[in-house]
């Protein structure tokens, strides 16, 4: 995963190289964990992504004590897998 944007902005490492969205708050907001364990850690908006398109993917346990984990759980279920190529 690319950490820049297309107008070379820096962004959260788990937003996806073909994701042009840009990053929602602190891009050390949140933590994913994908099926083998790997640690992926970005902003609000990015995780959600990455929570919906990995399959057995999941909040890092340490997420449960942050106000925004709710909201990236949240967003994550109202988004299809890999969102930025259906346009949302």
């Amino acid at each position: 995963m690319d950490a820049t944007a297309a107008g070379g902005a820096r962004r959260c490492a788990a937003a996806d190289e073909a994701d042009p969205t840009p990053c929602e708050g602190r891009r050390t907001a949140v933590t994913v964990l994908d099926r083998n364990g790997v640690q992926h850690t970005g902003c609000i908006h990015h995780t959600a992504r990455l929570l919906a398109s990995l399959e057995g993917a999941r909040l890092h346990p340490s997420a449960a004590a942050l106000p925004w984990a709710c909201e990236v759980y949240c967003r994550a279920a109202q988004l299809p897998p890999f969102a930025w190529q259906v346009g949302r």
